[in-house]
């Protein structure tokens, strides 16, 4: 799959099931654990003398209004436009912005923090390298990456959720240590891995970094 397919296929898959999907996940979970990451990524972001964070791949910015309220000056960027509509609808004092994560429209070292909270998730295998590079770029030194993904060996080729019946996305669960070792291949320095508990029947997976 070329990067302008993915693209068009991810965005047009996330225009469909938007309204959908905003219905079904309307907030960011409450979950002690992933609250507990969260605040533990903010305080971080904080102690490294604070800045700019950016969801990359922030859909309809249920995790950007939970970073905002952990106190952070954060912005979401998205492929898809529909996606964002609803982002700017439910949380209209943060600046929301298209944008793909394999071309990032930031400067380089410009961000205290960077989230991708189940956005790798539909990233070609072979283009992992180019996005954490670009996460590794737009970060500033000692910048925090924060990672939530499926964990696993295989790939969906479509969903059926979100009142919606096969739509087609790629869907990747990685191993952990495959996520861990590109993310070290970029520049990064692996802080913390997790495997959380199962939901659907699937392992889930947290990676917080920092860039050297």
């Amino acid at each position: 799959m070329t990067d302008e397919h993915f693209l068009t296929v991810t965005r047009a898959a996330y225009d469909t099931v938007a309204v959908g999907y905003a219905e079904h996940v309307p907030d960011f979970p409450d979950d002690p654990l992933d609250n507990a990451l969260i605040t533990a990524f903010a305080e971080l972001v904080r102690a490294s003398g604070g800045g700019p964070v950016a969801e990359i791949g922030c859909g309809t910015g249920r995790v950007t209004g939970h970073l905002a309220r952990a106190g952070l000056d954060v912005t979401g960027i998205d492929l898809s436009p529909g996606m964002l509509a609803i982002a700017r609808r439910d949380h209209p004092t943060i600046q929301f912005t298209e944008g793909s994560m394999l071309d990032l429209d930031l400067p380089d070292g410009t961000l205290a923090g960077v989230v991708a909270w189940y956005s790798i998730i539909h990233m070609p295998l072979d283009q992992l390298p180019t996005a954490f590079a670009e996460f590794h770029r737009v970060l500033a030194p000692g910048g925090h990456l924060l990672l939530a993904f499926h964990i696993g060996d295989r790939t969906k080729y479509a969903i059926s959720a979100y009142g919606h019946e096969n739509v087609p996305l790629e869907v990747h669960h990685l191993p952990i240590e495959l996520v861990c070792a590109v993310a070290a291949d970029a520049g990064f320095t692996i802080d913390t891995q997790a495997i959380r508990d199962p939901f659907a029947g699937v392992l889930q997976g947290r990676v917080l970094a920092r860039r050297g």
